[in-house]
This record gives structure tokens, sequence and C-alpha cells, in this order.
């Protein structure tokens, strides 16, 4: 619910995501997968890796309600395990613990290079961002508790969407070497 869908550019899009803003895969890859909380995010991400060239295997908006469809992990888990997939990109936002615990089976499960970028750093606690999904409570859930979290576990932490991008553009020029 509340997301923009699936897209596998060139093979599938399920939902509202316009291919044009996805550059294909590369037959000889690397090819970076998305996940991501924030539907604009999501967007953006694809913006940033079209701008470096850098090829799209999938890209999965999972929502930033509270009860979502489909989770980080189960698309990290997939990720993974595709061989198309060669590195991925993690969008997160404030508010309920997915990252943490996306960051807990990246530490246990996933070998694949990551970057990421979570938005809300300056959000008021308490206060609701966006959507249902988005908002620091009782200390949890915060901006910095994720990326600390997501640091920890390997993972390289843009401070905004076009670093995490750049970070990746890094990443997938380590593996082309």
């Amino acid at each position: 619910p509340n997301c923009p869908g699936i897209i596998s550019p060139g093979k599938c899009n399920i939902g509202i995501t316009a291919g044009e803003i996805a550059q294909l895969p590369s037959a000889s890859g690397p090819n970076v997968g998305i996940v991501s909380r924030s539907g604009t995010l999501t967007y953006q991400a694809l913006y940033e890796l079209k701008q470096q060239g850098i090829g799209v295997s999938t890209c999965v908006g999972i929502g930033g309600d509270p009860v979502p469809g489909t989770s980080f992990v189960d698309c990290l888990a997939q990720f993974q395990a595709d061989p198309e997939t060669h590195a991925i990109i993690m969008i997160g936002e404030i508010g309920g613990s997915a990252e943490e615990e996306a960051a807990e089976f990246i530490t246990n499960h996933v070998t694949k290079p990551m970057s990421a970028y979570i938005a809300g750093v300056t959000a008021p606690a308490g206060k609701k961002m966006g959507h249902a999904g988005a908002i620091v409570s009782g200390g949890k859930g915060t901006a910095q508790g994720k990326m600390d979290a997501l640091r920890a576990a390997g993972v390289q932490i843009g401070l905004n969407p076009t670093e995490a991008g750049i970070l990746m553009a890094e990443i997938v020029r380590t593996i082309r070497s």
C-alpha cells in the first residue's frame, strides 16, 4: 500500500513509476537494485543512477505506512539472491524500526555492497512527517539511529539522495575494476 510499485526496466512495471526515469540494466553489469520507503525518493534514486549511467535491475517502492505488504528484508533477500543485482541502494526514513531490522539482516545475510539515504534528519520528535509511518516516537525511529545501525552493518550512508547516488557510482566503479 501507499507505494509507487515495482519496476524492472525493460522487463516489467507494476505501479506508477515512469519507465523513462529508470536506466535500463546493462547486460554486462553491474546493475543496482533499489528498495525505498519513500515514493518521491524512489524517483530521486532512479534519477541519480541514470545520471551516472548505472543500470537498474529492479526498483521496489515498499511504501512508508506502518504495515507494509513488503519489507526491506524481503527485498534485500531477493536482491542478494538475484544474479542480475550487483549492488543495492536503500532509501529509508524516520519512524518505525524497518531500517534497523534491515541492518540486522544485512549484517547476517547481505554480501553485496550497499549505499543508503535516510530522510528526516531534522524532523522534530512526535510530529508526523508526510504519512502515517513517518513519525519519531519516544526517541525511537530517528534518522540518526537508523544511519548508525546501517553504518555498523557496513552500508555507506549518503547525507542526501545525490550523495547516496555518488557513493553507489563509486561502488560500481570498484566492481567494474
